[in-house]
């Protein structure tokens, strides 16, 4: 399986320290779509991912719609992330999918809504009470990742600890 995580114009490196973390420790491939809020050399946002950036695969992307020309959503399995989202992110089937792309916009103000509802039904949500605004985006795509992981029977990922 190869599973791609793009992060569409994010804002705090934190949240993007964190989600290369986590693609690492999975071994997604993470897709940066520019503009950054950030500089890619911003102390905090090593400090997030720690000694992880070189077990990690980055690319960059200069807008998104260069982003989209390259990996046509029509041709390929991806997903929206949105609040606003069609189907519950568990309602895909990734266990046959060979290559996946789940797409995540900023913090403030998410994926573009004209983007959206030309692809309404690849648009996926993480069901949660209706009287808050989101999830943390480093949390997020933690749950996605992982429940697509899952899906694929944690291919490729260690299951069994060796305790002690």
């Amino acid at each position: 399986m190869k599973l791609n995580i793009v992060l569409v114009n994010p804002e705090i490196p934190q949240n993007t320290g964190n989600i290369a973390r986590t693609c690492a420790a999975i071994g997604a491939k993470l897709h940066l779509v520019h503009p950054l809020g950030f500089s890619i050399s911003e102390k905090a946002l090593k400090r997030a991912g720690l000694d992880y950036w070189d077990k990690l695969e980055i690319e960059e992307h200069i807008s998104f719609d260069a982003f989209l020309q390259k990996y046509l959503p029509e041709k390929n399995n991806m997903f929206f992330v949105t609040t606003k989202g069609k189907h519950v992110y568990t309602e895909p089937n990734y266990k046959e999918m060979d290559e996946i792309f789940i797409l995540f916009g900023r913090e403030t103000k998410g994926l573009p809504e004209d983007i959206l509802k030309k692809y309404l039904d690849k648009t996926i949500r993480i069901p949660m009470r209706k009287t808050l605004r989101s999830l943390n985006l480093s949390n997020s795509v933690a749950i996605v990742a992982y429940d697509i992981c899952r899906q694929k029977d944690f291919e490729n990922l260690e299951e069994i600890s060796n305790y002690f």
